[in-house]
């Protein structure tokens, strides 16, 4: 189910810009960078990868999540039967020529 889930996430899912704050944090990053000696550099890259994941994996499961409560709401709204508008107005109609009769 999580290859279909997934298949659905990047089917439907269109990533919010955030194109001012992802620059702001980039900068920031280089700039942090730039005060760190190689081995404390590649810890940095490494907290950055770590939080790009992690923030993908947020995004599906919040993906999946949305869609099992909007699949259990339609399964739950079945139960009495589909709404109908045209269902409603023959009852609506009915309930009129009654109360005439």
């Amino acid at each position: 189910m999580n290859d279909y889930m997934r298949a659905l996430h990047q089917r439907f899912y269109r990533e919010p810009d955030f194109s001012e704050l992802e620059e702001d944090i980039e900068n920031t990053r280089q700039e942090v960078r730039d005060f760190l000696d190689k081995m404390q550099r590649r810890r940095l890259m490494h907290l950055v990868d770590t939080q790009n994941l992690l923030r993908e994996e947020t995004s599906l499961a919040s993906f999946t999540a949305g869609f099992k409560l909007a699949w259990g709401l339609s399964k739950e709204l079945e139960v009495d039967g589909l709404y109908s508008f045209d269902e409603e107005e023959t009852e609506h109609v009915c309930r009129q020529i009654g109360k005439e009769e």
